[in-house]
């Protein structure tokens, strides 16, 4: 499994049950966590799943994802 960072613009806990539906079928349940205290919202994700796979998902609940890399 590969470990993904994005950020979001999941904001609250409401946005946060709005994406959890689709990552849990994408990805898994306890396989994915945003951190709604961090500024970037940032999302983790534990997969195979491509970075387009999980962006694309993001987008279908309404919100947006960037790839993070860390420099």
């Amino acid at each position: 499994m590969n470990t993904l960072k994005f950020t979001t613009n999941v904001k609250c806990t409401g946005c946060l049950a709005k994406v959890t539906p689709g990552l849990n079928d994408l990805v898994g349940e306890n396989n994915w966590k945003v951190n709604l205290e961090d500024p970037k919202r940032i999302l983790t994700v534990e997969s195979n799943k491509s970075e387009s796979e999980i962006i694309a998902n993001i987008k279908v609940a309404g919100f947006v994802a960037e790839s993070l890399v860390d420099v």
